[in-house]
């Protein structure tokens, strides 16, 4: 390998030095004469080396920080968790890989007090803590018996709050940021899709890089897991094609099986008593045709069959055009405007 510096960028939270250092080990397990240099930034795009502070910004913010550091050449790739990226990226940019997924699903942390129970049995206006609109929606229908308040902060700061008042009967996190961390003990419910489906990318780590960088693209590509990347083509192209984003309450589940992709998307009102849920499956069978590398949904994966991946990407265009022929774009305009207004 011609590299022996690759510099990664992160947000310095706990979780994200963790999801980078992993990133890293697994670069220099395929790649041991490769020199990895972890430089942090803060959301002012300031480099700092004290891997222990914690300093969260918006997501935006900072991921715009993370690629002008890209852009002027001072980092050679960046270490995201996938739900975070936009689907449309900035020219220039681009997805060179996206990890094996996590546990994608959504998990129930308790208040200590409350050990043993469920959302299910939790008491009648319990106080259940979450920052995320697609979480709330789902779950004020299916339990209508609970109140769900906002709570912010990175996972360490939502576990304390958690802990340390009584403002909360229990905060919903998404499962594989907590066992990333080494915290599967305080998972007391995993929630199925019946319960609440996911968001796009969730539990995927992406590497992105510049687009121009072919021999970087070329190393970080083996990091791809094949399922991983056509799961969430189909999802990213879901979302981009309802043109949702975070503001909005959109959700999703994905399978692989026998080489078929199983896509369900639905979306929500914010309080979800509206809501429009389909879905639908296509082939990804292997092709043994090479294809010169092609971005789907911002993502590059020229090991991985390009007709699979366009498979994969007209499904979740497919799926979004059903549901916006059935009235989606009503619902997300007032969720939109809700949410704008709150």
């Amino acid at each position: 390998n011609s590299f022996t510096k690759v510099i990664c960028c992160v947000l310095l939270s706990q979780l994200a030095c963790i999801q980078t250092d992993s990133v890293a080990a697994k670069l220099k397990e395929l790649y041991p004469d490769l020199h990895l240099e972890i430089i942090g930034m803060t959301t002012t795009g300031d480099k700092i080396l004290d891997t222990a502070l914690s300093k969260i910004g918006e997501k935006s913010l900072f991921t715009k920080e993370l690629e002008n550091a890209l852009e002027r050449n001072e980092v050679d790739l960046v270490v995201h968790s996938l739900k975070d990226l936009p689907t449309t990226l900035p020219p220039g940019f681009t997805i060179g890989a996206v990890l094996k997924r996590e546990n994608p699903h959504d998990a129930v942390v308790l208040h200590p007090k409350h050990a043993g129970k469920s959302l299910d049995t939790l008491p009648e206006n319990s106080v259940i803590g979450t920052s995320s609109l697609r979480r709330a929606a789902q779950l004020k229908k299916r339990f209508p018996h609970l109140e769900f308040k906002d709570i912010r902060g990175n996972l360490n700061t939502r576990l304390k709050k958690l802990d340390e008042k009584a403002d909360f009967a229990a905060i919903i996190l998404a499962a594989a940021g907590l066992r990333r961390m080494g915290w599967e003990n305080r998972i007391s419910q995993i929630l199925e899709p019946e319960d609440c489906m996911y968001a796009v990318g969730q539990g995927a780590l992406a590497v992105e890089v510049r687009a121009r960088d072919t021999d970087i693209l070329e190393m970080v590509s083996v990091l791809h897991d094949s399922d991983t990347v056509l799961r969430c083509i189909a999802e990213r192209a879901f979302l981009k094609q309802l043109e949702g984003g975070c503001s909005v309450p959109v959700a999703v589940h994905t399978e692989v099986k026998d080489s078929q992709l199983y896509l369900t998307g639905a979306v929500y009102s914010l309080d979800g008593s509206d809501s429009l849920k389909e879905t639908m499956q296509a082939s990804v069978a292997a092709d043994d045709k090479p294809e010169e590398p092609v971005q789907h949904v911002g993502i590059t994966a020229s090991k991985i069959s390009g007709e699979a991946q366009g498979r994969a990407e007209r499904l979740g265009v497919d799926l979004a055009n059903l549901l916006l022929s059935k009235g989606a774009k009503e619902i997300l305009t007032v969720a939109r405007q809700l949410n704008d207004a709150r």
